[in-house]
């Protein structure tokens, strides 16, 4: 089984699930987002929303496949380009993150890892732009609210699979408390490798580093 991770384009933009391609929940204020769901026009203000993030930002969004199939996506950029953010009440986004706004992954394929592979991707990604850290909000009751609180509810990731994957919560709140993951954190587990490669390497004599390893031995990740 091979899984590989991709930005998002306006290419593959096409390959999120359908309701998502054409969900503007996060990338219009609530107002805007109400006008363009009566007007039909969601899924050209998403394009719209993707190109200009792209153009102006860079890359905001991954996508995971598994066997050529998507399956899985998140989002991101910085609050500023989210008005909905500042509709939350535990807003604002601290000033030194970027705000993870959806993560999804096809139902046929969780269980598997790829939430932390897109979290893990996003990191990477971030960590070369200096940002120090990521933030979203989370849903405390996924899937126990009323109908009109679920539609909202349903572009909006559960709490516990953000604190799966690492986060903190920073501001609680009863349905929708603002979590962070600090990016130093999400990597540190290829510097804590990387340490102890060097330590065990470092704490061995040149002779021993040249003498042939038995054929029994081996090195686990």
């Amino acid at each position: 089984m091979s899984r590989r991770l991709v930005n998002l384009t306006l290419d593959t933009l096409e390959d999120l699930p359908r309701p998502c391609r054409q969900c503007v929940y996060w990338e219009l204020d609530p107002v805007s987002a109400e006008r363009a769901c009566a007007s039909g026009d969601t899924g050209l203000e998403k394009e719209a929303w993707v190109s200009q993030t792209l153009l102006e930002w860079g890359s905001c969004g991954k996508l995971a496949y598994v066997d050529g199939m998507p399956a899985g996506f998140v989002m991101y950029a910085p609050p500023a380009y989210v008005p909905r953010s500042m509709a939350f009440p535990t807003s604002p986004v601290s000033a030194d993150a970027a705000l993870l706004t959806t993560a999804k992954v096809v139902p046929a394929f969780a269980g598997g890892g790829l939430g932390r592979m897109l979290v893990q991707g996003v990191a990477r990604d971030l960590t070369k732009r200096g940002i120090k850290a990521i933030e979203a909000f989370g849903d405390a009751k996924a899937g126990e609210a009323d109908d009109e609180e679920e539609r909202d509810g349903a572009c909006v990731a559960p709490v516990d699979f953000f604190l799966s994957v690492g986060f903190k919560t920073v501001r609680p709140h009863p349905r929708y408390p603002r979590l962070r993951l600090e990016l130093r954190t999400a990597l540190s587990w290829k510097s804590d490798v990387e340490y102890a490669l060097e330590k065990l390497l470092g704490s061995m004599s040149p002779e021993k580093l040249l003498r042939p390893m038995p054929a029994t031995s081996s090195l686990e990740n």
